[in-house]
């Protein structure tokens, strides 16, 4: 019987020490970046970090300085106007045309990369709640957010680049965004996404890259980053527990009678509940940190003077 091999997914979108320079000021230094097809890529940083600066790049409206860049196994700087049949892509700040309708927009940005969608288009400004009758002029950041939104999701492309895309909506908003994006996901499309909302991008992401000071600083999957962290437990023993400030990666302890908080390192989190199971134990949670805590580990002060 003949041996199958199960093909990797195939790169979407490379960075290898790509550098972009302003004169003298240096906005990327070393940013490493790898997207695979069918995954929705998580890419955060705080403002200043580089990201916008990242996604100008890949998109073609900023030449690299040095270092290498792919988009669809193509030079974006050479082959934009191609690849951009190719790609959706939604801003953190959307600037209309104010005497064309919303409906106007939507149409003339998916009429660039062939048909409307007719019905997909009505499913999305009924989710949505956009009235696509309204001038540009009359919407809110919020309602012009969700015409580049609707613009984006209507049309079929391989690669969604979305950079702050909920800006401006509401949670109900932010619910119906998800939905689409776990739909695009199930089709098989790539999604860079860049978001300041961590719990979008933890409830999104299969992998995460997170960038500071123009470098990539850390990159996988969720699971992966959170064994590099911390866990919070908190129980309640049959006995006072005893020693446990002196098990190995366990700080922060808390007692209160039977009740013990500490805060341990995954490694040793095995460790330290078999040594609270010695004093029997009655309740226990182990809460592995959120992704806004594995965010806020990599940043201080310094990582907000650089510009995007």
């Amino acid at each position: 019987m003949a041996k199958t091999t199960q093909r990797s997914p195939k790169t979407v979108i490379e960075t290898k020490h790509l550098v972009k320079k302003f004169g003298s000021f240096t906005a990327l230094s070393d940013l490493n970046l790898t997207v695979r097809q069918g995954e929705v890529h998580g890419f955060l940083g705080p403002n200043g970090s580089g990201k916008s600066t990242t996604i100008r790049v890949l998109l073609g409206l900023l030449r690299k300085s040095d270092g290498t860049v792919s988009l669809l196994g193509k030079d974006p700087w050479k082959h934009a106007v191609e690849l951009h049949r190719n790609l959706s892509y939604v801003p953190g700040d959307v600037s209309l045309w104010p005497n064309l309708s919303g409906g106007e927009v939507i149409d003339f940005f998916a009429n660039l990369r062939g048909s409307v969608n007719h019905k997909k288009r009505r499913q999305l400004l009924e989710d949505f709640q956009l009235d696509p009758r309204k001038k540009c002029r009359t919407y809110s950041k919020g309602n012009r957010q969700k015409v580049a939104l609707v613009a984006a999701l209507t049309s079929d492309t391989p690669l969604y680049v979305l950079d702050e895309p909920t800006s401006g909506l509401d949670p109900l908003m932010e619910s119906v965004f998800q939905h689409y994006i776990k739909e695009l996901k199930h089709q098989g499309k790539t999604i860079l996404l860049s978001s300041h909302i961590l719990a979008e991008v933890e409830a999104l992401a299969d992998q995460v890259t997170i960038i500071r000071g123009g470098a990539t600083v850390e990159t996988g999957a969720l699971s992966q980053l959170r064994h590099l962290s911390q866990h919070t437990v908190k129980a309640t023993t049959k006995k006072l527990a005893r020693g446990v400030k002196n098990i190995q990666g366990v700080k922060n302890v808390k007692l209160d009678g039977k009740k013990v908080q500490f805060v341990v390192e995954h490694d040793t989190l095995g460790a330290a509940i078999e040594h609270l199971a010695l004093y029997g134990i009655d309740s226990l949670t182990s809460e592995p940190p959120s992704l806004e805590e594995l965010f806020m580990r990599h940043y201080d002060e310094k990582s907000g003077e650089a510009t995007q």
